[in-house]
């Protein structure tokens, strides 16, 4: 599907898997560009940690605490940024949320 697919709403991007296509949250939109990137520098330096500790119990629990917390400050975890109070869909199949409508009309291949 090349680009994300993001739900008309902007909170989450379609990830299709071997059960269906799956909403999972998107970042916070309002944050900064310089605060987003440095966020996902964050994730990302995260993430090569956790690869890299797999055989330190220690260091494989801080760096997926890091992961965590970077995925949080990006609004991808934790509460929700949007404040119309609707709940957080996150991993719900797509033909079980209220986009199965709009998912259903789309055209992919």
């Amino acid at each position: 599907m090349g680009d994300d697919l993001r739900t008309p709403d902007g909170r989450y991007i379609v990830m299709v898997g071997a059960s269906g296509p799956r909403l999972w949250r998107a970042s916070n939109p309002s944050l900064g560009e310089e605060e987003r990137a440095r966020l996902v520098a964050d994730l990302m330096a995260a993430r090569r940690a956790v690869k890299a500790a797999q055989s330190d119990r220690e260091a494989l629990a801080k760096a997926r605490r890091a992961v965590d917390a970077a995925k949080q400050a990006l609004g991808e975890r934790g509460p929700v940024w949007w404040a119309d109070g609707d709940p957080d869909l996150n991993r719900t199949l797509v033909k079980n949320s209220p986009y199965a409508p709009w998912w259903d009309g789309l055209s992919i291949p």
